[in-house]
């Protein structure tokens, strides 16, 4: 890889409607999971660059995509960022065209549900054109998938197979050793007006690529997290809390709050009379008093009282009272269930 600015595209302009009701107020990396918000593991993902200090963030936003400005310039202000809309849904080769003047030199493309647990550092000796990480599936036929060669080269991509057989599966995360050439590869697909079910998609960008002359091959990871819907942000945070995101809180001696670890609960939190874990996540300004949590995630700001709560997710200053089962609320929502 070279000296150059490595430029991390992250497309981020979906509606996230499969995380609703949770992404009618915020968009779907602002989302918490194991004491941070997806984009924020995301972006933690990165620390292990050759060179991690020396990159830009380039990040197609749509639907509240300001908080995504905001968010970046209170958490990350060292971090250079630019922003692009994409006001039609029009694929993932759409997205970066339309951010292509940024996109020059070498370039990470990721998906912002995206969270796998790889090693960057292989960039820094790396001769070839792009690589692709890929997760070996059960059943492939929801995503696209790599095909390969007796040496390790892809030949193709497959977008939404039929066959079962190949399952060596795009996770969405891709290095482009020059970006100019992916840009100029969606540049012929979008002319060519070519679409599947109304879209760009990356896959068939990367075809052309590769008919070009690209030499790409495919790194394989362990683990592969989604934070797209809410049972598997709920996976996540039990992976990620299991896997040293959790922290030892420390309560007042004379609290009757038991902790099953693992869990994260933040120092501003206000725990009492409770019995919390495991993988539960509790961030700053929560409150919960005389209640149970078992697979939990609360987001800031949020009150839990006299409730029994398992697999559930809570938005910001949401309230839940006298509540037992599972609940997934929105931002600013409130539950009380009288006896």
């Amino acid at each position: 890889m070279s000296k150059e600015t490595l430029k991390i595209a992250i497309p981020m302009a979906g509606l996230g409607s499969r995380m609703r009701p949770h992404t009618w107020s915020k968009p779907k990396p602002l989302i918490q999971i194991a004491g941070k918000t997806a984009l924020e593991h995301l972006l933690d993902s990165f620390k292990s660059l050759p060179d991690p200090d020396n990159v830009e963030l380039i990040f197609i936003i749509g639907y509240l995509g300001d908080q995504v400005r905001t968010f970046m310039a209170e958490k990350f202000p060292h971090i250079k960022a630019h922003y692009v809309v994409q006001e039609k849904m029009l694929g993932q080769s759409q997205a970066l065209w339309l951010a292509r003047e940024f996109l020059h030199g070498p370039m990470i493309m990721v998906f912002s549900d995206t969270l796998a647990e790889t090693d960057f550092s292989i960039l820094a000796k790396t001769d070839l054109d792009g690589i692709a990480w890929v997760k070996r599936v059960p059943d492939p036929r929801r995503f696209g998938v790599a095909e390969v060669d007796g040496e390790g080269y892809v030949v193709k991509y497959i977008e939404k197979p039929t066959e079962m057989e190949n399952n060596r599966v795009v996770i969405g995360l891709y290095y482009y050793r020059e970006a100019e050439k992916i840009m100029s590869a969606i540049e012929t697909q979008i002319k060519s007006g070519k679409t599947f079910k109304g879209e760009y998609f990356l896959t068939e960008a990367m075809n052309i690529y590769l008919d070009r002359g690209a030499k790409m091959k495919t790194r394989e990871v362990d683990v592969w997290l989604d934070a797209g819907t809410p049972e598997a942000v709920l996976d996540t945070n039990r992976y990620l809390l299991g896997h040293g995101r959790s922290n030892s809180p420390i309560l007042p001696a004379s609290d009757a709050t038991v902790i099953h670890t693992p869990v994260f609960i933040h120092p501003g939190a206000k725990i009492t009379g409770s019995e919390i874990g495991p993988y539960v996540s509790i961030p700053a300004g929560c409150t919960v008093e005389n209640s149970t949590l078992e697979d939990v995630i609360l987001d800031e700001g949020s009150v839990v009282l006299q409730s029994n709560l398992k697999m559930s997710l809570l938005g910001k200053n949401t309230r839940v009272e006298g509540v037992t089962g599972s609940v997934d609320l929105g931002d600013t929502c409130s539950v009380k269930c009288r006896k």
